[in-house]
């Protein structure tokens, strides 16, 4: 079933609020996308997905680029130094997400056809992991440094980030956001500077993410009886799209302010409670 446009409008809002928000999008599109009866793991809806995500990463740099301007392009060193320490997370996240998919595809799953969207639909496992990223949130929010912390972005950290964005990746629920964010504060580095570095990166894989899907959409339309146009599935995701962007923008606001003040730990409990009704959702075969 493909989804209408109201429901692809419906959906970008959601993904848009929800992904920039330590609260994973995902988990709450998914659970949003089985109510209207449609199914999170075949591709055209995880190509949806990725569309979403293209509108908040333009959410993303609109909102973030005075703030990178002054941390990442001031300086030609200043500049050097960023590029190093974004290029090392990003390996990091490369290199944990492609060992984590080889052993949940050929281990866990088993099988050669075995893809690791089939735990898009998977409520219990979605559950799970939106509780731990809530307790991290919630460590975070309680352990580190109660005042500005370090405006540098020293390498381990970095590296650290980019770690944690790596496990994020294959599991639905675990907040990209909110784990990496809450793992900049652990290590010391200032609430502006972890939430700045942390989108950064999101930007970065983004692309790779969108190149990704759009190829599982075209591996998937080989062979069947009547193939979807690619043109023809955008032109609605673009809705979507301008959808996720306005939510999007508003929930960074929304972010910042919360990181700002030290309500942080909010979020926390908000992603430890959602986990609580997607379990009990999943247990009742929704």
């Amino acid at each position: 079933m493909s989804p209408t446009i109201l429901q692809i409008l419906l959906l970008g809002l959601i993904q848009g609020a929800a992904e920039l928000l330590p609260v994973s999008s995902s988990a709450h599109v998914i659970v949003a996308e089985k109510l209207m009866k449609l199914d999170p793991s075949s591709p055209e809806m995880t190509f949806l997905l990725v569309m979403l995500h293209t509108g908040t990463m333009f959410a993303v740099v609109a909102y973030f680029w005075p703030a990178w301007k002054k941390s990442f392009f001031s300086s030609k060193a200043q500049f050097a130094d960023a590029a190093i320490k974004i290029a090392s997370a990003t390996v990091c996240t490369v290199v944990i997400y492609a060992v984590l998919r080889l052993l949940i595809e050929k281990v866990v799953l088993g099988g050669q056809k075995a893809e690791i969207e089939q735990l898009f639909s998977s409520l219990p496992l979605i559950a799970g992991a939106l509780f731990t990223a809530g307790v991290l949130i919630l460590w975070s929010a309680f352990t580190a440094k109660k005042d500005t912390g370090s405006e540098e972005v020293p390498l381990p950290a970095a590296c650290w980030i980019g770690f944690i964005q790596g496990v994020c990746i294959p599991f639905r629920g675990l907040s990209r956001s909110g784990s990496t964010i809450s793992i900049g504060l652990l290590k010391g580095m200032g609430r502006r500077q972890a939430e700045a570095f942390s989108f950064a990166l999101g930007v970065v894989i983004t692309p790779g993410a969108i190149a990704q899907e759009l190829h599982r959409f075209l591996k998937a339309q080989t062979g069947t009886s009547s193939p979807v146009h690619l043109g023809h599935l955008i032109q609605p995701q673009i809705v979507g799209m301008i959808g996720s962007f306005v939510a999007g923008w508003l929930a960074l606001r929304w972010l910042s302010r919360w990181l700002e003040n030290g309500c942080w730990h909010y979020f926390g409990y908000y992603c430890v409670g959602a986990a609580a009704v997607i379990f009990v959702l999943g247990l009742n075969n929704f």
